[in-house]
């Protein structure tokens, strides 16, 4: 059964039928638990069991840590999800299968599974991804034009691969990028080859391969299209985005710089939002200022305190690279010796994306140190890192 909650996940699975404009009754006939059941869990008569927290959560569309952070299902879920994602592309160019589903019920599958990614929902995607990658992958070997097939080939698979890279089934997520690569020229869509080479930047992180990656993308920056409208504009300046953090990691400052001043002015010809399944704008490119001051090192640290101060990312932003900013901030603040800054950071992290901010690094690695040191609240840090398995 999950820990007691003091935030009160009663509370939280009330405002989220309510957002739905669902009574308790309709919860209860979705969630298949009794009424009596949910209206003591909403009072705070009782605590719901792990399965039953799940059902909840599938019948409000949201996952579990969503309405409890101490939620630690979620990751077996995921874990036991991975060798059937597997299987649904281990023969990805071989025709065979029968599809199940037509490319419209796919085109609102695959959409639906970019907005849990955005949102950090990986335990959702898990649920759906190997059905759908097994779909969309059927769908394109039986159509007679495959374009539209390969972008829902594509976008399964870039969000079956978010799941793979945060819970560290590298391997899988190197498969899942190389069915991307794959399936995108089949599009004959050059924007949604830039948003391949952008995912495909993951490989390289992996490899501490920084130089070669930086030289992927931008050659990727060199083949992509002309700015002439926000979509392009978008689709060139997330490479410059990227490229201005791998080449930080490479500890390439001038590189580093340039694309960063690059994506800045690209991000001022387009409104902020979700170009082909990634966020680009101004308040982008200012999150990446700050991954790209800590990726340089310790030495620029002054650097992500000075954008900080300019606000917090707004909610218009997805959740996971809101929650992201607040961890690269949390890993500056430790070097600076702001510990208890350091350690509200990835309260606000874990407090916009559980998942993503469990499954960081970084996160594990700034908790420990934290703990290590006995700095900031000695309980509540020991309380965290336990949440993150971390201790």
């Amino acid at each position: 059964m999950p820990a007691l909650d003091n935030g009160g996940v009663g509370k939280r699975i009330a405002a989220a039928r309510k957002a739905k404009r669902q009574r308790q009754v309709d919860l209860a006939r979705e969630s298949f638990v009794s009424l009596a059941m949910i209206k003591a869990i909403e009072r705070g008569a009782r605590q719901p069991s792990d399965a039953t927290l799940e059902a909840i959560a599938a019948a409000l569309g949201v996952d579990p840590t969503r309405l409890l952070a101490s939620f630690t299902g979620t990751e077996r879920r995921v874990h036991a999800a991975l060798p059937d994602m597997s299987a649904s592309i281990a023969a990805y160019d071989v025709p065979g299968a029968v599809g199940r589903r037509s490319l419209d019920e796919l085109q609102q599958a695959v959409d639906e599974a970019a907005d849990w990614r955005l949102a950090a929902q990986y335990g959702l995607i898990a649920q759906h991804a190997p059905a759908l990658l097994a779909d969309t992958l059927a769908a394109f070997h039986t159509a007679t034009d495959r374009r539209a097939a390969a972008r829902l080939v594509v976008s399964a698979a870039r969000s079956a691969d978010a799941v793979a890279y945060k819970y560290g089934a590298r391997d899988l997520s190197a498969r899942l990028i190389d069915l991307m690569r794959w399936a995108a020229p089949h599009a004959e869509d050059p924007l949604l080859a830039a948003s391949v080479a952008y995912v495909r930047t993951e490989t390289f992180f992996i490899a501490r391969a920084h130089e070669a990656g930086t030289r992927a993308l931008e050659a990727a920056v060199d083949t992509s299209p002309a700015v002439t409208d926000q979509q392009t504009a978008a689709a060139r300046g997330a490479l410059h985005m990227r490229a201005a953090v791998i080449a930080g990691r490479a500890r390439n400052v001038d590189a580093a710089n340039e694309h960063l001043r690059l994506a800045r002015e690209l991000s001022e010809r387009v409104r902020e939002g979700t170009y082909l399944g990634t966020a680009f704008g101004p308040e982008s490119v200012r999150v990446h200022e700050v991954s790209v001051a800590v990726s340089l090192g310790s030495d620029h640290i002054d650097r992500a305190f000075t954008v900080a101060r300019t606000g917090a990312p707004s909610t218009d932003l997805p959740a996971e690279r809101r929650s992201g900013f607040w961890i690269e901030l949390a890993r500056a603040q430790l070097w600076g010796n702001r510990f208890d800054d350091a350690f509200e950071s990835l309260k606000v992290a874990r407090l916009i994306a559980p998942q993503h901010t469990r499954e960081h690094p970084w996160v594990r690695e700034t908790s420990a140190t934290l703990t290590r040191l006995k700095r900031s609240d000695e309980e509540s840090l020991h309380h965290f890192a336990e949440w993150l398995g971390a201790i």
